[in-house]
């Protein structure tokens, strides 16, 4: 027995025009025309429109319609509402650009170099080696990374040699190549297995009768682990050498590259891209002037052939090819103004958190200067636009602004904040600042740790603790004391 019941319940959901307008809210400039140029692709009612166009693209639509002998066609939609005669409300030609467009170029360079598989194939080829111990030589060239490493296990390429090219050898046949053929190829330090044995390919190539060669070598072979460690003493106590002799031999090994296969290209092509500025951001007799990169404001209106197309239909009500074409045209004309709709509010919604942005940071735009940086974190923004904290993160997200003193990452901006002795809230980034000018003036010799660095900023009027001092150094990239100690 079937029994009927009332439920009501509640419940959100993104409408498809909020999940359109978030995704292109967190594109950069780059995406966001890869993704304007998709839809104009897609989507035939939509087409920019010239610079120096200035007839209403909407409101002229109205007339394609009127036609006083005719009675109207009864449909299953209202083409008149796809007839704009707002222009504003839809147009998304703005003011609030840079003038100085044109000097950011959007062209990717398309570059293909020769990798570092096609130059060492080149010489294996020359070789005088036989025929399957080339198919092995070649096939240990193929397993290389990019940075001319063979970072995979002997066994396991004797493995895929019998299974994948029927060469059936041993392991010590296979280091016998790699050692005598590979890693006698340029560049020296090729084909090694691990950071010593590509150093010591290298230096084993100069001159050996040379002291601090010499001396650089029998360092990598024996003391290794002493040297990565900066054991400098231990050194030279082994060697019973004076200090300036390390240091010598140091200078050579510092001249030798740890990834001899970063010159050359990869076996893709690769696309460089150069950063292209979201926004700009001018100062003018101390007024700071936030500006959308014009790239991210384009002028859309419906295409004229989709004008005709509806003229057509509005005189016959009886083809239903035509029929059939309005309804396309519903479609098209609905996703047109979704999208138009979507690029406006993109466009109004990074503008307001920019200029947002540049309120909170005005010191720091006029002067360049990172202290002059003040706490700031997303809440701090969404208070002052009225969005919602996770839309500005989205407008962060990947933008750069082009100001005065250089690119600004915008996520550089934002930092948290810490009180200070005279009770006033710095900004983290600022601390940060302090901590790395005093490691760069520190005594190399005697590399200041973590302790000596919480009293030194204490006394600057930073009190934080040690694992803060740590942690603020690891986001820094800066080692450990002892790593970065100096002859």
């Amino acid at each position: 027995m079937l029994k009927q019941h009332l439920q009501l319940k509640l419940g959100q959901k993104l409408a498809p025009q909020q999940i359109q307008l978030m995704k292109l809210i967190q594109l950069h400039t780059l995406e966001f025309e890869e993704e304007l140029e998709r839809e104009l692709e897609e989507n035939p009612a939509l087409e920019i429109a010239k610079e120096d166009s200035k007839e209403d693209e909407y409101s002229s639509l109205e007339d394609a319609y009127k036609d006083e002998g005719t009675e109207s066609i009864e449909t299953d939609f209202d083409v008149n509402e796809y007839i704009y005669d707002d222009e504003p409300s839809y147009k998304t030609a703005s003011s609030n650009y840079s003038p100085d467009d044109e000097e950011f170029d959007n062209e990717s360079l398309l570059t293909e170099g020769q990798s570092l598989y096609d130059y060492l194939t080149e010489q294996i080829h020359l070789v005088n080696i036989s025929e399957e111990d080339l198919k092995i030589a070649e096939y240990l060239i193929g397993n290389l990374d990019t940075d001319g490493y063979l970072r995979r296990e002997i066994k396991s390429i004797v493995d895929d040699l019998a299974f994948s090219q029927g060469i059936y050898t041993t392991k010590e046949k296979v280091e016998d190549i790699l050692e005598n053929y590979v890693q006698k190829l340029d560049p020296s330090g090729v084909g090694a297995r691990g950071l010593q044995e590509c150093l010591l390919l290298q230096i084993e190539k100069k001159v050996s009768s040379d002291k601090a060669v010499s001396l650089a070598a029998n360092i990598l072979r024996h003391q290794f682990e002493a040297l990565t460690n900066k054991h400098y003493n231990k050194i030279i106590q082994k060697y019973d050498i004076e200090e300036e002799d390390l240091k010598d031999a140091l200078d050579e090994i510092s001249k030798l590259s740890p990834k001899v296969g970063g010159n050359f290209d990869t076996q893709t092509i690769t696309i460089n891209q150069e950063i292209i500025p979201d926004f700009v951001i001018q100062v003018k007799d101390g007024i700071v002037i936030p500006m959308l990169n014009s790239k991210n404001a384009p002028t859309l209106r419906v295409s004229e052939e989709y004008k005709d197309i509806l003229t057509t239909y509005s005189h016959d009500k009886n083809s239903s090819e035509h029929k059939q074409a309005a309804l396309f045209i519903k479609q098209k004309l609905d996703a047109a103004k979704w999208y138009i709709d979507a690029i406006n509010q993109r466009q109004n919604t990074l503008l307001q958190t920019i200029t947002a942005i540049v309120k909170f940071q005005k010191d720091y735009f006029i002067t360049g200067d990172e202290k002059s940086l003040k706490p700031m974190i997303l809440k701090d923004v969404a208070d002052i636009t009225g969005f919602d904290i996770s839309t500005i993160s989205r407008v962060v997200k990947s933008k750069y602004a082009d100001t005065p003193n250089g690119i600004v990452y915008l996520k550089d901006l934002f930092s948290d904040s810490l009180t200070n002795d005279d009770g006033e809230e710095v900004s983290t980034k600022e601390i940060k600042t302090h901590l790395q000018e005093v490691i760069n003036k520190e005594n190399k010799r005697k590399p200041l740790t973590d302790d000596a660095l919480v009293v030194i900023l204490k006394e600057q009027g930073y009190n934080i603790a040690r694992r803060t001092i740590a942690k603020y150094r690891e986001q820094l990239n800066i080692p450990v004391a002892r790593l970065r100690k100096e002859l």
